[in-house]
Parts: C-alpha cells; sequence; structure tokens
C-alpha cells in the first residue's frame, strides 16, 4: 500500500498549478498571481495593445516605456481579484470596437518574461 507524503501532488495537478490561468470572464482579463509576478512585478497598470490581424493581445508592464512607443498601446489598471495577487484587466472597449468574441473562457498565452511581455491568443 502506497502512503503519499502529505507534500505530494501528482504529476498532472502539479503542472496544471506551474502553469497559472489565464482567462476571460465577463469581459475581464484575469490573470494568475505567478503570471502577473513574472510580467508585471508591483506595477499596478498595463500597457495593452491589440493586433486583429494575428488576433493577440500584448500586455506589458507600465515601466516599460519602450513597449509603449512601439506597440502604441493604451494603459489598462490591473485590478485586485483576491489576496493571491490575481489581477483582472477590463477589455471591454477592445472587445466591442474589434468585435471580439466575449464568451467566458480560458484562453492560451505565451509568456515572456525576459522581455516583459505577456502575448494572450483572443
Amino acid at each position: 500500500m502506497f502512503i503519499p507524503p502529505p507534500n505530494f501532488k501528482p504529476p498532472e495537478q502539479e503542472k496544471e498549478q506551474s502553469k497559472g490561468f489565464l482567462r476571460l470572464k465577463a469581459s475581464h482579463l484575469q490573470i494568475d498571481h505567478e503570471i502577473v509576478e513574472q510580467i508585471f512585478g508591483d506595477d499596478h497598470n498595463a500597457y495593452a495593445v491589440y493586433y486583429a490581424d494575428k488576433k493577440s493581445l500584448l500586455l506589458a508592464p507600465v515601466s516599460d516605456e519602450l513597449f509603449k512607443k512601439l506597440h502604441k498601446a493604451s494603459q489598462h489598471m490591473l485590478k485586485d481579484r483576491n489576496l493571491k495577487g490575481d489581477k483582472a484587466i477590463a477589455l471591454h472597449e477592445m472587445i466591442i470596437d474589434n468585435q471580439l468574441d466575449d464568451t467566458d473562457r480560458e484562453l492560451n498565452y505565451e509568456l515572456q518574461p525576459g522581455l516583459g511581455i505577456l502575448n494572450v491568443k483572443l
């Protein structure tokens, strides 16, 4: 009989937790605290730009002035969701302007912490 130690996590559960979540819910982008820490750090605002041809939303911290100049991004507030540090960004205007699907769902993303950029597939 196998009795797992108290800190044992099945491989599937461990993989899911280390990845972090990113989802669209009620026209808000909900970002897991692990992703927030890697990309935004202590910033309370983010730059965002949507490229319709790539169906890609790029996000970067406001401390990255080069991102704003290169992408002509707009500034959005990172709203606190809970005590863990999860954040949310309102995307109502972007969804309406680009006629995007506003269905609540998990989103695919690419994390580029070295560059400080989060690439979200909408």
